[in-house]
């Protein structure tokens, strides 16, 4: 469960109090400047609240250290391009994001890690399981998007955050990878928020 009790940050944001529970998905939209990526900051722990709590489970972000949040709490972020390395191939990209969010990564070995990428990403119905050995800077814009939502849900993280990862995106893309997004919520027993200007548009 994530709850944030009276969050405010300067003038930018007031009595903040919200709870959602696991496999939620919950939208936040705004005007530019309405202080949406700053609430997604507080909520990481990049920037510490000027009063209030962010619980995790019950445990006070604000006093966990770096290492901790960063297991908690995963990003995808808005530029397709930031969240995948495009001079290496899918496997790679999936296998980096692994060994930073796993620590038994030493025990599996390679060609049941193969396995189990490929079975995460035939969940995308997108064919990249049959493009592994494919760089990913060949995938179009969706298919970095969905591939930057798998990379993130690889490690023990209870909170994912989406910074507007449909803002570069047409409209049909869009909704297919906000789909993927909550499936991947539901399926994973996730807490998800996305960021969102136009909560229509994620719908095809």
């Amino acid at each position: 469960m994530l709850k944030l009790e009276n969050i405010c940050y300067k003038n930018i944001l007031r009595d903040i109090n919200l709870e959602v529970q696991n496999g939620e998905f919950v939208y936040v939209t705004g005007d530019n400047g309405a202080g949406k990526t700053t609430l997604f900051n507080i909520i990481s722990g990049i920037i510490k609240p000027t009063s209030g709590r962010v619980l995790v489970d019950r445990r006070d972000i604000g006093e966990m250290s770096l290492r901790e949040r960063t297991g908690l709490i995963a990003n995808v972020l808005q530029d397709p391009r930031q969240g995948t390395i495009p001079e290496m191939t899918i496997f790679e990209n999936l296998n980096i994001a692994y060994r930073r969010g796993n620590r038994r990564f030493c025990t599996i070995a390679s060609r049941s890690l193969r396995e189990f990428f490929i079975e995460k990403l035939s969940t995308l119905n997108m064919g990249l399981e049959n493009r592994l050995n494919e760089y990913a800077g060949n995938l179009s814009g969706g298919q970095r998007q969905a591939l930057s939502l798998i990379m993130a849900t690889l490690s023990d993280y209870e909170v994912l955050l989406l910074d507007e990862i449909t803002a570069s995106l047409d409209k049909k893309t869009s909704a297919l990878v906000m789909n993927i997004a909550q499936n991947l919520a539901k399926q994973c027993n996730k807490i998800c928020l996305a960021i969102t200007h136009d909560i229509t548009n994620h719908y095809a």
